[in-house]
């Protein structure tokens, strides 16, 4: 394959998107993990989520 005179910067290129798209691939990842750690620390200290149970109907402001 004749990538052309251009060949440093396609493969520069190609590189670069692969390093951001694996970078942020990575982040997901850990924040996901970090996200569901400090939802089990606040589920471990009582405190809930409004979306789960409970009574759903909201008060009106009449």
């Amino acid at each position: 394959m004749d990538l052309g005179p251009h060949a440093t910067f396609i493969i520069a290129s190609y590189a670069a998107v692969s390093f951001v798209l694996g970078a942020m691939i990575a982040w997901l990842l850990y924040d996901g993990a970090q996200q569901k750690r400090l939802l089990e620390d606040l589920e471990a200290r009582g405190v809930r989520r409004r979306s789960r149970g409970g009574n759903t109907k909201r008060k009106s402001a009449e």
